[in-house]
């Protein structure tokens, strides 16, 4: 009897938990998709340290091409599907500074 609940609370976990894992691909497959068209390169992209900022409608992080020789920095923000990558920039230095994360 008991193990017919536990079952369910099994199956809502993967379902939430399974349907955030998909999503943040997703989203990691839009990110490296508007660096490709950005940078105008058809090479492999790495991503790392990314962080979401501003309650998930940004992200920063770094990225590094495979004909790249060290990672760069950027911030895509989510709901408007831009790319910024000029680290100097405000849009950048707003959400991605050391004052935006502390």
């Amino acid at each position: 009897m008991i193990i017919v609940p536990v079952l369910g609370i099994i199956a809502l976990a993967a379902m939430i938990f399974g349907g955030q894992a998909l999503s943040d691909e997703s989203l990691d497959g839009e990110i490296q998709q508007a660096l490709a068209t950005s940078l105008d390169t058809s090479s492999a992209i790495e991503l790392q340290n990314l962080q979401e900022v501003q309650y998930g409608y940004g992200i920063c992080g770094a990225y590094k091409t495979a004909d790249g020789d060290g990672f760069a920095s950027f911030f895509y923000d989510t709901s408007r599907k831009r790319l910024t990558l000029d680290v100097n920039s405000r849009e950048y230095t707003s959400n991605c500074g050391l004052s935006a994360i502390c």
